[in-house]
């Protein structure tokens, strides 16, 4: 599929903590055709460092279609013959460089003062992006979604619809997400932050009329690409071989191995087209995860105890993000509060990626659930 970027604008959005960002811009895309009733619209919400581009091409030398296109597509199993599949740039997105990518946060000029945010734009959080998303949504004219889907972030996004909304759609699938980060995802969000904090550039993230701190954000990206993947992978792709063969990491501190000088330049090709202040919203947004903030939950087992539609939960039992018994235990909870729960097994040698490219022998059990009428009991 060949897809093009749109842009959706709101005059003014007030978030969950009461503040206002005016001339708010997001981007989005969808693939498939919105029916006359507008009841076949699937949304697809995005992980912490993806984007709205969730299948196909915006051009035909592009050299990798959006990161579900295994899944998305005419007679796929999210079959855009048969639904208005779409999905938007979060606000925040750490993407905020990228041509590709529309968004609002410390990066995006303040109509107030002519000048970037910076520290100065409000913190938000998982509800305040699905808050947008809604906007997006209503601007379309869909009153009740066919399903809410997405990985990691965007099954966090997926849970927060359903416990926010939960009479907005017929069903969602969270895919590598549990509902609640949990300490031990809370300090590894802390890690990944943490280079950015110490980049003097960074300059309490005051930095837009002056360097970058690019060597920091390069750092937090490849210390987030080292925990989202998995030994397994890296092992068998990079071993213990140098970078060059004729330099020796033993002769020289600055010679490396090959996995270090992998994990290092896609940091810094990351970096390029990404914000620092950006990141670090992001990284709060997701610590702070309530589902069901929107609605005014206080806690997980509360926003939890708010959904109704029925849920396909897919894991990985090698996930470094969100391990698999946190995943299991969401199910759980949702079962015990009465909702109709499937769950699967996502198997592969990426770890938490397992989400993004193991997910192609899951379309059949997804596109049975999507198909599923839901007056059968799903």
């Amino acid at each position: 599929m060949l897809v093009a970027k749109k842009i959706f604008e709101l005059p003014v959005l007030t978030t969950l903590s009461g503040k206002t960002i005016g001339n708010v811009r997001i981007g989005w895309e969808s693939y498939g055709t919105l029916n006359a009733e507008r009841s076949n619209a699937i949304l697809v919400c995005h992980f912490f460092s993806g984007t709205s581009h969730a299948a196909g091409k915006y051009q035909e030398n592009d050299p990798l279609p959006g990161y579900w296109d295994a899944i998305i597509g005419p007679g796929k199993a999210i079959d855009t013959n048969k639904y208005f599949v779409f999905s938007s740039d979060t606000l925040v997105n750490v993407n905020a460089n990228d041509p590709m990518v529309t968004t609002t946060g410390p990066a995006s000029i303040d109509p107030a003062t002519g000048k970037p945010y910076g520290m100065s734009f409000p913190l938000v959080t998982i509800g305040d992006f699905v808050r947008a998303q809604k906007a997006l949504v209503d601007h379309l004219g869909i009153q009740k979604l066919h399903a809410v889907m997405g990985p990691s972030m965007g099954g966090l996004q997926t849970y927060e619809w359903a416990a926010s909304y939960p009479d907005m759609m017929e069903r969602i699938v969270p895919v590598i997400a549990a509902g609640a980060p949990g300490a031990w995802l809370i300090a590894w969000l802390n890690v990944w932050a943490a280079p950015i904090h110490l980049d003097p550039n960074w300059n309490g993230g005051d930095y837009y009329d002056r360097a970058a701190p690019l060597a920091g954000l390069a750092e937090a990206i490849k210390i987030i690409g080292l925990q989202a993947n998995h030994f397994e992978w890296v092992d068998a792709t990079y071993g213990a071989n140098f970078a060059r063969a004729d330099l020796d990491p033993l002769a020289a501190l600055d010679n490396k191995f090959a996995v270090e000088a992998a994990f290092e330049a896609a940091g810094a090709a990351r970096a390029a087209l990404s914000d620092a202040n950006h990141l670090l919203y992001l990284v709060k947004a997701n610590q702070a995860f309530i589902p069901g903030s929107g609605a005014g939950a206080k806690s997980a087992s509360e926003g939890l105890k708010r959904i109704k539609a029925p849920a396909l939960i897919l894991h990985t039992p090698t996930d470094q993000v969100f391990p698999a018994s946190w995943v299991k235990a969401t199910a759980q909870a949702l079962v015990d509060n009465g909702v109709r729960v499937e769950s699967a097994e996502i198997v592969g040698p990426f770890g938490h990626l397992n989400g993004l490219y193991a997910i192609a022998p899951q379309g059949g059990q997804i596109a049975d659930f999507l198909a599923r009428p839901v007056a059968a009991g799903m």
